[in-house]
């Protein structure tokens, strides 16, 4: 089982859990067992069409998905892997 690093402020719809452990071959299904596990959690990740939404960053380790496989990205059982939400700012 993979294991799902969840961001603070997510956390609130995971029950406060700061790690999860979900079954998956690839980045998708592990993220669709975390909404499975904890469905409050899904919109925060997921779009209308069932897609992961552009501004969460999925990381395996220190490497953005984007730079390997993205959704498709295989996973194993030690996989460590990191939500990482996109914050706004800057000066106004």
């Amino acid at each position: 089982m993979a294991q799902i690093i969840i961001p603070t402020p997510l956390r609130k719809f995971t029950d406060n859990l700061a790690t999860i452990k979900t079954n998956g071959s690839n980045i998708q299904e592990s993220m669709l067992d975390l909404a499975t596990q904890y469905p409050e959690v899904k919109q925060h990740l997921f779009d209308e069409s069932g897609a992961l939404r552009k501004f969460v960053r999925i990381y395996i380790g220190d490497e953005d998905i984007k730079a390997l496989q993205n959704e498709n990205t295989p996973v194993e059982d030690n996989t460590e892997i990191s939500i990482i939400p996109a914050i706004a700012g800057g000066i106004a």
